[in-house]
């Protein structure tokens, strides 16, 4: 079993960055496929971006692709999303899970997630 915890929320103009963590317990970090999620008020969660366990294979949404990066680093048991050119329709809570050493797509497919950090853009 692996807990997460997210850092780095806040608050932004539109057009700025925020790089947010996910920092994992236990030594297993390494083996799991990482993905950060988002949900707004009133919207499902969705997905947003997905690492496999090395870090080799990244998946975005369209939504953010080209603007949000995900990375990892194993040694330090934490994950990452650098998020750039932010605009008020990223507002939402994010979050971060693991599943599983291959990254997936779906939701239900993550096991473990963290309690989630704030991101607020302003216009």
């Amino acid at each position: 079993q692996v807990q997460l915890v997210e850092s780095g929320g806040g608050l932004v103009q539109a057009g700025g960055s925020l790089r947010l963590s996910c920092t994992a317990s236990g030594r297993t970090f390494s083996s799991y496929a990482m993905g950060w999620f988002r949900q707004a008020p009133g919207k499902e969660r969705e997905i947003i971006a997905a690492i496999n366990w090395s870090g080799a294979t990244t998946t975005y949404a369209d939504s953010v692709k080209g603007r949000f990066t995900i990375s990892r680093d194993n040694a330090k048991n934490t994950v990452y999303l650098q998020m750039n050119s932010l605009k008020p329709e990223d507002t939402a809570i994010y979050y971060c899970a693991a599943r599983g050493s291959r990254s997936a797509w779906l939701v239900r497919e993550y096991d473990y997630w963290g309690q989630g950090t704030q991101v607020t853009v302003s216009s």
